[in-house]
């Protein structure tokens, strides 16, 4: 065997230029589909720790049944008392993979400087456990989203409103306004709050009207002491899929009429933004290996033609066909293999490369400029080496098989 791949290496430098340029092909196709999948990659973590840490809305969420589906309409019908929140935090305490689990109340009204009015939607959070979620979650969840400072369990009238509200009402940072809304028994509550932080919204439409602040805060407007879910925040490497089962079924025996969603299922942009992105890979894979497959055929085709008289040869001296395909498929993996390690080493000197250049950009979902990273991944090179081999020893077969078949006195007389 290794007199076989000696051969297949000695033939290779037969015609070194066309070998080299073959090389050349599949490694910058190798960088190109892995510098791809590696950006790929980062839009997803990237997207996942934003809507997990960042954004503080955990890995899992609790809700009252039927929350999702009818409760947008009259959200205070499905609201979590006290004690269902209780019955709640005993079932996740059961489990160490549960790192926190903290109640939220989303709120909407009215918010005033005093001479205009404009509507907010709030999200009524607990800041501390805000903040324990974010410094969980890796580089590109714990980015500054807010200008100002952080809200506090302690001060429950300082909250965060959008750039675009702030402007609507002529607010700046320390500035006092007036949040109006109705009760859940329907009576007009309003309270006094402080602008702590100006916040980035993390889409447009909710630029003029998107605000952050306390629960306490947001239950004293709404003038309860109930939560429309509970947020989960679980280990690295948790399976969210299958917790989600084992705590509906353990919420389903406590006697609580609740539904749990992943994060996933509650973020369609994630799942729209994946789509997109498998669907462009996927489109620069085939186009890539396409261009990588004819250039290997040229080679081979070429390389056939120009050693007819030797296959010939070989077949007179007693090589069988399927010797003379081996070999000339032995050749191609060797070319693949080569062009494989030289695209790893591409692709390392790019990634290499961004992360001294250090480049920045401003993703989707987000406002402000954040490092733009290429991830390593191993799956896709072996995957890639694997793909490009396979393919390059298929490209030689063909033209090798009609030179096999070619009978041995046309092979020796071929010019």
């Amino acid at each position: 065997m290794l007199t076989w791949i000696t051969l297949a290496v000695r033939n290779l430098f037969r015609n070194g230029r066309r070998s080299l340029f073959t090389v050349l092909a599949i490694a910058l196709g190798f960088l190109a589909v892995n510098v791809l999948g590696g950006f790929t990659t980062y839009i997803f973590t990237s997207l996942q720790e934003s809507y997990i840490y960042g954004e503080a809305n955990g890995h899992l969420t609790v809700f009252r049944k039927g929350f999702l589906d009818k409760g947008r309409l009259d959200p205070t019908q499905y609201l979590l008392d006290e004690q269902q929140v209780a019955g709640i935090r005993q079932v996740l305490h059961r489990h160490p993979q549960v790192l926190v689990g903290t109640p939220q109340l989303q709120i909407s009204g009215m918010l005033s400087n005093g001479q205009v009015s404009t509507i907010f939607v709030a999200s009524g959070r607990v800041p501390s456990d805000v903040e324990a979620i974010g410094k969980l979650g890796g580089r590109g969840a714990r980015v500054k989203l807010y200008d100002g400072r952080a809200l506090s369990d302690r001060v429950a009238s300082g909250i965060g409103v959008s750039h675009g509200l702030a402007r609507a009402l002529n607010l700046k940072l320390g500035d006092t306004a007036v949040a109006m809304a109705p009760t859940i028994s329907g009576q007009v509550n309003a309270l006094d709050a402080q602008l702590y932080q100006l916040i980035d919204a993390p889409v447009e439409a909710l630029e003029d009207k998107l605000a952050l602040v306390p629960l306490q805060f947001a239950q004293g407007l709404y003038d309860t002491g109930q939560v429309d879910r509970v947020t989960v925040l679980l280990e690295r490497g948790v399976d969210a899929g299958a917790m989600r089962a084992v705590l509906a079924r353990e919420l389903d025996a406590a006697g609580l009429d609740l539904e749990v969603k992943t994060w996933n299922e509650l973020s369609p942009f994630y799942t729209k933004v994946k789509t997109m992105f498998d669907v462009i890979f996927a489109i620069s894979f085939l186009i890539v290996f396409t261009i990588v497959v004819m250039s290997v055929v040229n080679t081979f085709t070429m390389a056939v033609m120009e050693r007819t008289r030797e296959i010939g040869t070989l077949r007179a001296l007693g090589v069988k066909r399927r010797g003379i395909v081996s070999l000339f498929s032995l050749e191609s993996v060797v070319l693949g293999g080569v062009g494989s390690v030289l695209g790893i080493t591409l692709t390392l000197l790019v990634v290499a490369l961004v992360g001294w250049l250090q480049p920045t950009w401003v993703p989707p979902q987000l406002a402000r400029r954040v490092p733009l990273e290429i991830h390593l991944v191993p799956q896709f090179w072996l995957f890639s080496t694997a793909v490009l081999m396979l393919l390059s020893m298929l490209s030689a077969i063909l033209p090798a098989r009609k030179a096999a078949r070619m009978p041995i006195t046309n092979a020796l007389g071929y010019a």
